[in-house]
């Protein structure tokens, strides 16, 4: 994600710079982030080998099974969330599917910190396609829709919280705080009180924590523990580290995994 700070596709790398102009979820532009979607089958699924393509070419399949709808950091669909995807499926025998933001011709990109304005406009995009997902998913008869995970990282990790739908059974939101602070007008939260949420991030995640000087204005905890106060069926890691793209560290694949089979058990 976000910290698309990390994002190679700036020669200059520095802050504040920005590329592409295209932040509108129009329904062009939405039907390319699902075109170009990572989806990858578990070998239960397919009755072979697990599969691994674009949505737009997913191949027949039959029975039920639940679908891990992912939404990626400001760096695209990188191989961090390719791997994590087919760690899903071949370890957790889950389908997921991950939406290419960055498959919209010009989609703005950017390396923070950038303004509010911008912030919010991509997060407003990232709504868009998470729920343009949900609901292209539909064409999947195989989709247990009673099932659904809604994850993400970074800057996919606001979408993710923020969705306000009835579909999700479970969510997963890495390297995001649930906190306001410079990347955020609000968090404006989405999720229920008592709906299943598995928060995973660094102590010293170098966006979200207090360490990070574009907080200084904000009273940051950098988890979002405060968020899920009281939710009998919330999960937060805080990982002893100052990584930020932390989803594929054994420890937290440990923590998602028990996690999800606890709250996707038939």
């Amino acid at each position: 994600m976000l910290a698309a700070m990390a994002t190679p596709v700036l020669a200059q790398d520095k802050p504040g710079d920005i590329r592409g102009t295209t932040l509108e979820p129009t329904a062009e532009n939405l039907a390319a982030t699902w075109r170009k979607a990572n989806l990858v089958l578990p070998a239960a699924l397919t009755g072979g080998d697990r599969w691994q393509g674009a949505a737009a070419a997913a191949p027949e399949v039959t029975g039920k099974a639940p679908l891990v709808v992912l939404l990626h950091g400001s760096s695209g669909v990188a191989p961090a969330v390719k791997e994590f995807q087919v760690w899903l499926a071949d370890t957790m025998g889950l389908a997921s599917v991950a939406p290419d933001s960055l498959a919209i011709e010009g989609r703005m990109t950017y390396v923070s910190p950038v303004s509010i304005e911008i912030y919010e406009r991509v997060h407003t995009l990232r709504l868009a396609e998470l729920t343009h997902a949900l609901e292209a998913s539909k064409a999947w008869a195989w989709v247990d829709r009673s099932r659904i995970v809604i994850a993400g990282t970074s800057e996919g990790s606001v979408a993710a919280s923020r969705y306000a739908g009835p579909e999700s059974a479970a969510r997963l939101i890495y390297s995001w705080s649930c906190e306001a602070n410079y990347f955020v007008e609000h968090p404006r939260l989405g999720f229920g009180p008592e709906e299943p949420v598995f928060n995973a991030i660094s102590a010293r995640d170098p966006y979200f924590s207090p360490s990070n000087p574009w907080n200084k204005d904000y009273a940051v905890t950098g988890n979002c523990a405060g968020a899920l106060k009281g939710n009998p069926h919330a999960v937060v890691l805080v990982v002893d580290a100052e990584v930020h793209t932390i989803l594929n560290r054994p420890d937290v694949r440990e923590a998602t995994s028990r996690f999800l089979s606890s709250v996707l058990r038939p």
